[in-house]
């Protein structure tokens, strides 16, 4: 059962297209298997079109279709054919990925600490949003940390915790600058999530200042 979703306001910035990419695409995963906070996007994609059916009408200019219509039809008929784009490369990371992360690209498992890897999650629409795969081992303790914006993290498989709850599967945990937390992954089995930064992560201790620059 999911417990833990995005606020309001991340799902309203989701359906109106201001959230990042790195979280959107984090949201996007989310929302893919729970229909709560799909059905909340629903609405308020909704209400935005409702608002902009109530927007008064700016009269046109003479001739504005008409110039418009040309412009399409010069366009189409001088458009030269391009190669599609390539696809990005995706490694096998061991588990099935949400069909939200389709077309993106998937980097290998790269070691960065005991029990800890990462992998780089390339968006096609910007190649430089940092989303990352994080895969922890049982019981490993992940480094204290704070942020600077929000940090979106979606667990899809195992579980952690910290002073604020517990987050299995489904669950995303939306952490603001007001936070600072030290996850710990639970005993039995490893966590693997998916997590991107609206800001930036401020990590303490040695190890979290030596990876500091994966997480910008």
């Amino acid at each position: 059962m999911i417990k833990h979703h995005p606020s309001d306001e991340t799902l309203f910035r989701h359906a109106s297209g201001t959230l990042e990419p790195g979280p959107r695409i984090v949201v996007a995963v989310h929302a893919g298997g729970c229909p709560v906070c799909a059905g909340r996007i629903g609405e308020f994609e909704a209400f935005g079109g409702s608002l902009l059916q109530e927007i008064e009408p700016e009269e046109m200019e003479t001739g504005a279709l008409d110039r418009a219509m040309a412009m399409i039809e010069a366009d189409s008929s001088g458009r030269r054919k391009t190669a599609p784009a390539p696809r990005l490369a995706r490694a096998d990371v061991g588990i099935r990925l949400p069909e939200a992360l389709e077309g993106c690209g998937i980097g290998p498992w790269r070691w960065i600490g005991p029990g800890v890897r990462w992998s780089r999650v390339t968006l096609a629409g910007d190649v430089d949003a940092n989303v990352m795969l994080l895969k922890v081992a049982a019981g490993r303790r992940l480094p204290e940390h704070t942020h600077v914006g929000s940090e979106y993290t979606h667990v899809l498989k195992g579980a952690f915790s910290d002073a604020r709850g517990r987050y299995g599967p489904g669950d995303l945990d939306e952490a603001d600058d007001d936070v600072q937390h030290q996850p710990i992954v639970d005993d039995d089995g490893e966590c693997i999530c998916i997590a991107a930064v609206e800001g930036q992560t401020k990590l303490r201790g040695l190890f979290g200042r030596l990876i500091q620059p994966l997480f910008g």
